[in-house]
Order: structure tokens, then sequence, then C-alpha cells
């Protein structure tokens, strides 16, 4: 009778021996459950990382864009500058404007206009040089 209360008792040991390891293994459940924050995670981090990307590109072209509107800024000053100077033959000069090197190219009457022009284009604010490259021509 004591070796089949001992066998007994061994028994019901093994199967709470065996429950309780069974309740540490990760079940279908568990497993799915992990690999689903696993992906989500790295999911999280790939749109992170796109997000900093467009920032970064937006910047950039925000930086170009204000550029592009500082050199227009400055043509305009330069022809209106060079339209209000008496003399002048407006209609025969242009202007282009790049990173604030201010090209200026066309015909004046005389060598001493084109030296004017230059100088009111390098009075402008923001003009960083001037690239005179206009051509005294003949009055007729």
């Amino acid at each position: 009778m004591k070796c089949l209360k001992s066998w007994k008792l061994l028994g019901l040991s093994m199967l709470v021996v065996g429950g309780l390891a069974a309740c540490d293994k990760p079940g279908p459940a568990e497993t799915a459950g992990r690999n689903i924050d696993q992906t989500a995670d790295a999911a999280g981090k790939k749109m992170g990382e796109a997000a900093d990307k467009v920032g970064e590109k937006l910047g950039e072209q925000g930086m170009k864009a204000g550029a592009a509107i500082e050199d227009a800024e400055i043509t305009a000053k330069v022809k209106a500058s060079i339209f209000a100077e008496p003399g002048l033959r407006t209609l025969q000069i242009s202007v282009d404007t790049v990173s604030g090197v201010v090209t200026l190219t066309g015909s004046v009457d005389t060598p001493s206009s084109g030296d004017t022009a230059g100088k009111l284009a390098a009075a402008v604010a923001g003009v960083k040089e001037v690239d005179n490259k206009l051509v005294a021509t003949s009055a007729k």
C-alpha cells in the first residue's frame, strides 16, 4: 500500500512538473504576437528613417528656393537702379544673378555708361560680385 501511494505521488508530481514545463513554452499565439511586435518595430524604424530623409530633402529644397528668391530680388533691385539712372539705355542691358553674382550683358552708348551700370549694380545690397560684360557701341 505504501508503495502504491509513492507511485501515485510520483505520478502526480510528474504531471505537475510536466504541466509547469509546458507553461514555459511559448504557444503559437505568443510566437505570433512576438513576430507582430518585431515587425511593427521594424516598420516604425523604417518610417522614421523615411520621414527624416523627407525632412532633409525639404530643408534642402527650401534653401535652394530661398537662394533663388534672393537672386531674383537682387536682379530686380539692380534693374531698378539702372532704370532710374538717366542717360542709360536700359532696354539694352540684361541683368542675371546667380548666388549673388550679377552679370550685366548687352550694349551701352559709351564705356563710361558701362562703368556706371557696373557701379550701380555693385551698390545693391546682397551683390557679392559684378561681371560686367556690357559692350560700348558707337552712338548713331
